[in-house]
This record gives structure tokens, sequence and C-alpha cells, in this order.
């Protein structure tokens, strides 16, 4: 592979989250010389499966598996020190460099134990009352998104500053205090919930309440290690773009779960789509050069809302079954089953629409091998009236049903393939007709987890 020199690309979700970023991201920084993840938080998970060897990220972008190539967390990420720093441990172990390559903006939101106590408490509280749950990680992830919005939020670079830290977390532990304990907080088993790999909540929430103490010097202990790799991201990312190199912006989570135009409130708490590569990282949209589109070649799903393609994906002999159990359909994050159906090309098209997206990669394509008919569809019944749009909002994406074309399908394995002409005539075919429907090039195929099994019909650092 080759590129144009200073040439940007933005890779995004164009369903709801595990589409297979990770892979590409890693698979496309071979000609990149940074990556930047530009939102989200560690509720995010990429797995990257590279020479067999499978490794799971949440916070680091995936560019870090390449040698020399630096990798960057921008300001539109919420950031768990404490996770970050688990993470690299773990990279660290599999003798992956990271420090010297790493560079986290200071502008990022901090999650502290409280967010993540905030969140589970509140989902608990739905169930209770038997109100529908959002589904969230509970990593934290919307209270620390909450904070910034309200300009209250705990941010990287007052970890420089002990004196101002305390005080902002003095007044910020008061705030959420009051909120658990309206939450009946004291009732839920903190010992179960998991803040660290290694510690639950319960070394920081007791009888109800956050300690203040705890959660101050393990975030003091925290900026210890972070702070040699905390920089001034938009500027580095500049003054990369300057000197010629190549960026990668990677999303998280997929484009339905984006706060502004995902199947609210069934979203994640922050932007998804390509737009906020700018403003989660501090370059002008003007450097953007070209978004790719990642999409599975059928539709998943992981925590409630709807889904108008969805399967029965739990009981044997089912298609969906097939779809849950051949694609080892589990979120990498969580380890929850993601619910599975077919393509959605009228989804695909409200995505496409939103991103102004370039091209589109569409992964886990050997999924489908065996199976002898696909259903893809191509628009929507609402209410007696036929649309080719998804509608906005979960309330009228709810009572939408799904309109199908039947296509063929095909037997011969694609696993591995690496080459367009080589995949069975009808395969090529339900690729045709995606492209047709949702009106955007396919420039990239994926045909098995491992790095190097990618078709390649146009560069994006060339197109």
């Amino acid at each position: 592979m080759s590129a144009i020199p200073g040439r940007h690309v933005v890779v995004v979700g164009t369903q709801w989250g595990d589409e297979g970023k990770g892979k590409l991201v890693d698979w496309l920084t071979e000609t990149a010389t940074g990556v930047v993840r530009f939102q989200g938080g560690h509720n995010a998970g990429h797995t990257l499966v590279i020479n067999g060897v499978k490794t799971a990220l949440h916070l680091i972008p995936s560019g870090i598996m390449r040698d020399g190539v630096r990798c960057y967390i921008g300001n539109g990420v919420v950031l768990s020190a404490g996770k970050l720093l688990e993470e690299i441990t773990g990279l660290e172990k599999a003798r992956v460099e990271v420090r010297s390559r790493l560079r986290v903006s200071e502008g990022c939101p901090l999650i502290l134990p409280f967010h993540a106590a905030l969140d589970v408490a509140r989902e608990v509280a739905k169930e209770k009352s038997g109100a529908a749950k959002i589904g969230t990680t509970g990593r934290g992830i919307g209270p620390a998104y909450e904070d910034k919005v309200a300009r209250r939020a705990l941010r990287v670079q007052d970890l420089k500053h002990p004196d101002r830290f305390e005080r902002k977390l003095r007044e910020l532990i008061a705030y959420y205090n009051a909120q658990l304990a309206m939450l009946h907080a004291d009732q839920v088993d903190w010992s179960q919930v998991a803040w660290l790999k290694d510690q639950p909540l319960s070394a920081f929430v007791r009888g109800g309440s956050v300690d203040f103490e705890a959660v101050r010097q393990q975030a003091l202990d925290h900026a210890k290690a972070l702070l040699p790799m905390v920089a001034d991201v938009s500027r580095e990312l500049n003054e990369a773009h300057k000197a010629g190199g190549n960026l990668l912006f990677e999303g998280a989570q997929g484009t339905l779960l984006d706060i502004d135009h995902g199947t609210y409130p069934f979203v994640t708490s922050s932007n998804c789509v390509a737009g906020n590569a700018a403003a989660g990282s501090g370059v002008g949209p003007q450097l953007l050069s070209y978004v790719l589109g990642i999409t599975k070649a059928y539709c998943t799903r992981v925590g409630g809302g709807p889904f108008p393609t969805e399967l029965d994906w739990e009981t044997p002999g089912t298609v969906g079954y097939h779809l849950s159990t051949v694609g080892a359909e589990r979120g990498t994050t969580t380890g929850r089953a993601r619910r599975c159906g077919w393509f959605d090309a009228a989804l695909l098209k409200r995505s496409a629409q939103v991103n102004g997206l370039s091209g589109l990669c569409i992964t886990k394509l050997d999924v489908l091998d065996g199976l002898k008919e696909l259903q893809l569809c191509v628009g929507y019944l609402l209410d007696g009236e036929r649309i080719d749009l998804l509608p906005l909002g979960a309330d009228d994406i709810e009572r939408c049903q799904p309109i199908y074309e039947t296509l063929p399908g095909w037997s011969d394995s694609t696993v591995g393939v690496t080459r367009f002409d080589r995949l069975p005539q009808a395969a090529q075919s339900y690729l045709h007709r995606i492209e047709e429907v949702a009106g955007v090039p396919i420039h990239l195929v994926s045909t098995s987890p491992d790095r190097d099994h990618t078709i390649l019909i146009q560069d994006p650092f060339q197109a």
C-alpha cells in the first residue's frame, strides 16, 4: 500500500457499533503516521486478530499494534485513568511499547468512581420500577459527559494541580452523593460491581455514599503515571499534518448510537459521527480527506432499543442463531450477547447521509457462508406508508416493519479471500446490491478477523 502525503481518513461505524472498526484501523495504519480516538470512553471495545493472536482494546487507538505509529486520545474522549493504565500494562506484558507513543489530551474529562456508581444506580432503579433500561455498560460514561456539558467536569489538566483538583472533587462528590441517596444506593451490593480489574466499587462507595479520600488518593496515584503522556493533542496533530503525515481518526460505537442522530434515547452520550472527528481532536474539518463507513454484512445490536431486522438469534437451527454463533457475537467490553438480524440498507442510507461517507468497508462477509438465501432490508412500512430511510428516534423506529428483497446465498467459503473476483458470484451480487441501495461504493471487504484477510478495492489514502 502507498498513500498521498497529508491525507487524513475518518473511520466510523455505520450501525450500532461492533462492526469491526478496530481491525480496519489496524490494517489501514500500515500507511499512517498517527491514529486518533476522538470520542467515547472505555465502553468501546475493539478486537484485533494478528497472526492468530487476539488483542482487545478499549481506550488506546488500534494503531498501537503497529511499531512506530503515534497514538492520540483526543479531548472528545472521557477518560478513566485507571482503565487506561490497566490497558497499557496488558500491552506491555505482550511487549508492545505504549508510553513513548501515546499522547493524551489534557482536555479529556475524567471518569471517576462516582460516575460509575451513578450509572449503575440509575439502571438498578429503572429495573426496580419496571421502566426500560437504557442498557449502558455501567462504566460511568454518561455521567462523565453530563459533567462536561454542565461545565463541572474534572479534566486531565486538573491533575497537574492537586489543590485545585481536591477542591473541585469535594464539590462533585457532594453533588453525586445527593443523587445516590435519592436512588437508594445503600441498597446496591457494590462489591459485585467492578471499577478496575481487581477492584470493586465497594472500595469507594460505602453505605451508599462515595468516600472522598479513597477517590482522591487513587486519582493522584494514577496522575503520576498518566501525566508524562499528557500533551496538547490539537497542536501535535496539526504539526503532523504540516509535516505531511497521514492520520487515521478512529470512531467508537456506531452512528446509530450517536446522541443526536441515533435511536434516541437508546444511544451513547457522545457524537459518534464523522463530523465529531474535528471537534473531538482539535483539527479543522477541512483537514479530513475521506470518511470510511464500516458495516457488517448483517446487523447486530447490544443492549436495549429498536432493531427492525432483528431475528430469533437464541434458537438453534435459525438464521439468527447461525449469525450469533458463527459470528461469535459477544461484546468486547461487556461480554453481553449481541442481538442479530438481517442487513438493513435503509439504516445504512441514514448513516451515509449524516457521515458523508466516501466509501464502505463490509466486514464479516464470511459469516454468511452456507446460508441458502439472504434477506436485504431496503425500506420499511411505517403506519402504512412506505419509507426508504431509517426514521429519527426510537418511537418511530419501533413501529417500522422491514421490507425485504430476497437474494441467493452461497455455499463456497469466503474465509481469507483477498481478491473481489475470487468471491462466489452470489457474494459479489449481494455486495453490489448493497452499494446500489445505499448509494455508497464498497472500497474494502473483510473476510475474517485476521489482519491480512482483507479485499482492497480502493485505498482510502489514495481516493
